[in-house]
C-alpha cells in the first residue's frame, strides 16, 4: 500500500516534470535550523539538516545525503547528473562534484519545493523526540508522568502511506510503526533521561512487537531528529549490549509524524485504566 502526497501545479512543475525552482526564492535556502528534510511527496527522509551549507548558488545545498536516500541518473541533457528521491522517483535537483565547497567535495543541489523540513525544536524553544515501543497508549502514560516533558501525541510514523488511519496501519500493509512525539523543555529533562525511559518501560529485546501485542506496527524504534539523537541513542543501545540485552530497536532518522485519531489520545486518562503490557524496568 502506497500513497503520496498531492502535489499543487508548482510542486508537479518541479517534481514530476522536472522543473527548477528561480534560484533564491525556495523556502529553505537560507533555513539554518536543526533537523531533517524529507521528500514532499512521500515522506522518505532525504537529507539531515547538519550536511547542509551555503553555496551562494541560490538553491539549497546539502554535501551528503541519508544512506540509500537519493538516486542518482544522468539527466537528460547529458552533462548534469540528476537525483531523485530513491522510493518515489520525484525529482530533486542535481548533484555537482569536485567544486571545493567542503571536503566532501560534493554538492547536492535540491529545489525547496521537493522537500519538507521536519525541525527538531518547536518555535518556541522546546525539543522534540520520537518513540515506537508497542502500543502507544503505554507510552504515552509514562511520558505524560516525566517532569519536563510538556506535551505527548500519539501517532504514526516511519511508513509509505500518507495520512494513514488506525485500521490502515493495523492491516500491516503501511510501513508505519505506533509511535509518540514527546515535546519537552531540555532545561528540565534531556534527551538522554527520556531516551533511558524509553528502554526501561518496553521490552527493547523483543522483534515484531511488545508484549501481547504482535505485529510490524509496535516494533521498537527511535526515529532521530538529529546525528547527537541518533549517536546517543546509539550509545545507550551499546550500554545495554554490555549488559546481555540483545536490542531489537531500530534507529531510523524522522519522517513526517501523523497524528493518531482522537480516540486514541491520552486513552489511559480517559479510561481510568493502566498499562497492559508496559512496566517499568531499571536497565541502566
Amino acid at each position: 500500500m502506497k500513497r503520496h502526497h498531492p502535489l499543487n501545479p508548482n510542486e508537479s512543475k518541479v517534481i514530476l516534470q522536472k522543473g527548477t525552482e528561480r534560484p533564491y526564492t525556495g523556502e529553505y535556502e537560507k533555513n539554518k535550523e536543526s533537523g531533517i528534510y524529507v521528500c514532499r511527496q512521500c515522506d522518505t527522509p532525504l537529507y539531515l539538516s547538519q550536511d547542509k551549507f551555503d553555496s551562494h548558488c541560490g538553491w539549497p545545498a546539502f554535501d551528503d545525503a541519508i544512506d540509500q536516500a537519493v538516486e542518482r541518473v544522468m539527466d537528460i541533457d547529458g552533462r548534469r547528473v540528476e537525483i531523485l528521491c530513491n522510493r518515489c522517483k520525484a525529482h530533486l535537483g542535481h548533484v555537482f562534484l569536485n567544486e571545493g565547497f567542503t571536503p566532501k567535495n560534493t554538492r547536492h543541489c535540491v529545489n525547496s519545493i521537493s522537500l519538507r523540513f521536519i525541525p527538531l525544536k518547536t518555535p518556541k524553544g522546546l525539543m522534540r523526540a520520537i518513540f515506537a515501543g508497542g502500543c502507544f497508549w503505554g507510552m504515552q502514560y509514562y511520558f505524560d508522568r516525566t517532569e519536563g516533558v510538556i506535551e505527548t501525541v500519539v501517532g504514526y510514523t516511519g511508513g509509505n502511506v500518507v495520512n494513514p488511519t488506525y485500521e490502515e496501519v493495523c492491516s500491516h500493509e503501511t510501513g508505519h510503526y505506533e509511535a509518540i512525539e514527546v515535546t519537552f523543555n531540555p532545561l528540565k529533562v534531556d534527551f538522554e533521561a527520556l531516551c533511558r525511559l524509553f528502554f526501561e518501560i518496553h521490552d527493547p529485546a523483543q522483534e515484531n512487537g511488545q508484549g501481547p501485542d504482535i505485529g510490524p506496527q509496535y516494533r521498537s524504534a527511535i526515529f532521530y531528529l538529529s546525528n547527537p539523537q541518533k549517536m546517543l541513542a546509539l550509545r545507550l543501545i551499546q550500554e545495554l549490549s554490555k549488559k546481555g540485552i540483545e536490542v531489537a530497536t531500530d534507529l531510523i532518522p524522522a519522517t513526517t509524524f501523523y497524528p493518531a485519531e482522537e480516540v486514541h489520545q491520552k486513552y489511559y486518562e480517559k479510561t481510568s485504566k493502566t498499562p497492559y503490557c508496559h512496566f517499568r524496568t531499571k536497565r541502566f
